[in-house]
């Protein structure tokens, strides 16, 4: 058969094969536009091949196809230009045993055969330089992570070494000093001082050691939250006074707005919750120069109250803003390491922002950082944003029946504001 009526007899079909094809693969009038589209340039560019003998011809709409195969096309092992090209020749294979006499059908599917090699050939060629691209490229980045975690367990064993030696230097000095001390009449004040100096040596001990069971809490899905009717001004306000003296050693102010959604009831645990902020605050705190300044700020979102905590601090990088919320996350120099935590840069065992992380999203919420970059001299700053469900009731049933629907306490107590203020109802 020539070339000429190859190409006619071609002509004939790929309509028919165009329409099954739609209705084989094509779903939604957007995805079967484009379809329709890819096969019909397949289909023109088919017939050059029929007419000149040139699979060349189909190069480029190959390359477009298998380019058009993203990388999660690849990771979910979707279907592939290979599997289009075999599909259309089954389907140009059926269609002209159905539409043409018995003669003409096996000659034209002998002679476009090895066209549609061609093109599977090439396409799973193309593919497969896709995919050993890919996978390279997916070990280059799991090792990078493995290399980045075991950087992370050598820090962090150096700095646990830090952060627990330090306690216990003191407890061991002070302990020395008072078993001196016992053996001099009249020294009660220096014994006073002696045991504060333990106690405090012990107090950062046990708050190490709970930063590690609330971690491994987290990671096993198993924190408990003790939820309950709170405002939000209750715990920013507890934690403003309790960190004055912080805040006049290093000479940071601490501005804690009013703000939409400050005083709405939201049912959180109120213990961890003041735990996550503090870790907020805390980090802010170490990471300002001292003079700066802290902003916590909020507003309210559909079902939601954003609570930001901005700082005029030293700002994060890119690179460790992607992993400031994972465990060893932020570690700081070993050497810098004191009994101290909010020393500037003082670092720590990098598990607080991991801690706040899983606090906020036990919670159902959400939190991510803004900041312009890392810079000493200018200090750009950082913003953390911590997004909360304001619920009307807990999730827990049992709470529910304990505190009730806080919307009905809203609509009374909205009522009675009204009332005290209304010069009718006086």
């Amino acid at each position: 058969m020539s070339p000429a009526n190859l190409q006619a007899n071609f002509a004939k079909i790929r309509k028919k094969i165009l329409r099954r094809a739609l209705q084989e693969l094509a779903r939604g009038a957007d995805l079967r536009a484009d379809f329709e589209g890819q096969v019909e340039r397949f289909n023109d560019l088919f017939e050059q091949v029929l007419s000149t003998g040139d699979t060349g011809w189909l190069d480029a709409v190959i390359h477009d196809w298998v380019n058009a195969y993203t990388q999660t096309d690849i990771a979910e092992g979707q279907k592939n230009a290979s599997a289009l090209i075999a599909f259309l020749f089954q389907l140009a294979s059926e269609t002209a045993r159905d539409a043409l006499g018995k003669g003409e059908a096996l000659e034209l599917i002998a002679s476009i055969q090895p066209a549609f090699i061609y093109a599977l050939d090439k396409a799973a060629r193309l593919e497969m330089e896709s995919r050993v691209s890919y996978f390279t490229n997916e070990i280059a980045s799991v090792q990078q992570k493995l290399e980045r975690l075991d950087r992370s367990k050598s820090n962090f064993i150096s700095v646990a070494a830090h952060e627990l030696k330090t306690p216990l230097t003191l407890i061991e000095g002070y302990t020395s000093m008072m078993s001196d001390a016992s053996a001099s009449p009249g020294q009660q004040g220096s014994m006073d001082l002696f045991l504060q100096g333990v106690r405090t040596g012990v107090q950062r001990l046990r708050q190490i050691v709970d930063d590690m069971i609330d971690v491994s809490l987290i990671d096993n899905n198993m924190l408990s939250l003790n939820s309950q009717p709170l405002w939000l001004s209750h715990i920013l306000d507890l934690l403003h006074k309790n960190l004055e003296e912080t805040l006049k050693e290093r000479n940071i102010e601490l501005e804690i707005r009013r703000f939409p959604g400050s005083q709405a009831w939201l049912y959180v645990d109120p213990e961890r919750l003041y735990q996550a902020f503090l870790n907020l605050l805390t980090n802010a705190i170490k990471y300002t120069p001292d003079g700066g300044s802290v902003v916590v700020n909020g507003r309210t979102l559909p079902g939601f109250v954003e609570v930001t905590v901005a700082d005029t601090g030293i700002g994060i990088s890119p690179e460790d803003q992607a992993l400031i919320f994972e465990k060893f996350g932020k570690l700081g120099r070993a050497e810098l390491h004191s009994s101290s935590k909010i020393k500037f840069k003082g670092g720590g065992p990098g598990l607080g922002l991991s801690i706040t992380r899983g606090i906020v999203e036990a919670h159902g919420g959400t939190i991510w950082v803004e900041s312009e970059g890392y810079d000493e001299s200018k200090c750009p700053g950082s913003t953390f944003h911590v997004l909360l469900p304001m619920r009307a009731k807990p999730t827990d049933p049992r709470l529910e029946k304990l505190f009730g629907d806080l919307t009905a306490f809203k609509e009374e107590n909205h009522v009675e504001k009204e009332t005290r203020t209304d010069p009718a109802a006086a």
